[in-house]
C-alpha cells in the first residue's frame, strides 16, 4: 500500500484554495467597483439637476435648452427608457422628434 505524505497533500489542498480564493477577489473587486461607480453616477446625477435648474433661473427656458441638447436629465431618462421599451433606437428617436418640429 501507498504512503500518503501529509504536508504534500496540505500544500496541494492550498494550492487549489488558493486558486479559488483569488477568483472570489476578482469577483469581490469587481462588485465593489460597479458599487462605487453606481454610486458616482447617483452623485453626477444630482449635480446636473441642480446645475439645470441654476440654468433655468438664470433665464434659459427648458425650450432653449432642449434646442442646444440640454434638456432635462429626467425627460432624456424617460424618453431612452421609452425608445428602450419600443425598440427604437436613439437615432431614430431624435430624427421622429426633430420632423415633428417642422
Amino acid at each position: 500500500m501507498a504512503t500518503l505524505d501529509i504536508e504534500q497533500t496540505r500544500n496541494q489542498a492550498r494550492a487549489l484554495l488558493d486558486s479559488r480564493i483569488e477568483s472570489v477577489t476578482a469577483l469581490v473587486k469587481t462588485r465593489q467597483r460597479i458599487t462605487d461607480l453606481k454610486e458616482q453616477l447617483a452623485e453626477a446625477e444630482r449635480d446636473d439637476k441642480r446645475a439645470y435648474v441654476r440654468a433655468t433661473k438664470d433665464g434659459w427656458s427648458p425650450e432653449e435648452l432642449k434646442k442646444l441638447g440640454l434638456e432635462s436629465g429626467a425627460a432624456a431618462r424617460r424618453r431612452k427608457a421609452t425608445s428602450r421599451a419600443t425598440g427604437e433606437s436613439p437615432a431614430s428617436t431624435v430624427a421622429d422628434e426633430s420632423h415633428r418640429e417642422h
